[in-house]
């Protein structure tokens, strides 16, 4: 009888031990998300140009006539937000242009007055929204939320990732079920 429990416990332990290392999950290339499609070098790349930008722009003497937001997913800049005029949308975008490992920029900014904290937290709330909604698609293989990257601001989405041309699709149709939605702008990285 000990011989038997000592079996189980055994068999028990082999079969997580083999579960938890046979799986097929990226996590060295980013621990808060179960998949991950680019390389580590990539994700460590994108993370750097996001924090130069953000400090950059930080120590613009301007900062104070602009909310801008940056993201970077796979080489590709992402700026939305508010500018106060020209001059300075187009100093901020040339800053971003030269920065090392960036393939490309996405201008978003507008001319307008910096958003106020009402517009931001809803746009967080339709954010939170979206991403709960995003968690509940089943009707792809492989697929998970965190293959996804989504940026609200006045209430336009912005859909970042590297993703199949049918997760693209499906992911496009559950935000738009999000009614608070202003417009949906797809910066997808598409693998196929």
């Amino acid at each position: 009888m000990k011989n038997v429990k000592l079996l189980v416990i055994l068999f028990c332990v082999l079969t997580t031990l083999i579960s938890g290392c046979s799986s097929k999950k990226n996590v060295r290339a980013n621990p808060n998300s179960l998949v991950e499609r680019r390389t580590g070098e990539t994700v460590g790349n994108d993370k750097d140009v996001e924090k130069e930008i953000k400090e950059t722009l930080r120590d613009d003497e301007n900062h104070r006539f602009f909310h801008v937001n940056v993201n970077v997913y796979n080489g590709a800049v992402l700026l939305t937000g508010e500018v106060m005029d020209e001059a300075i949308k187009s100093k901020i975008i040339e800053t971003v242009r030269v920065i090392s490992h960036v393939k490309m920029v996405h201008d978003n900014l507008i001319i307008d007055y910096p958003s106020d904290n009402l517009s931001r937290a809803n746009d967080k709330r339709i954010v939170q929204n979206i991403k709960r909604a995003l968690t509940q698609i089943r009707t792809l293989p492989n697929f998970d939320s965190s293959l996804i990257k989504v940026i609200v601001e006045q209430s336009t989405v912005y859909l970042m990732g590297r993703v199949h041309r049918d997760e693209g699709t499906v992911v496009v149709n559950v935000v738009r079920l999000e009614p608070d939605i202003r417009q949906i702008v797809t910066v997808l990285d598409y693998i196929d």
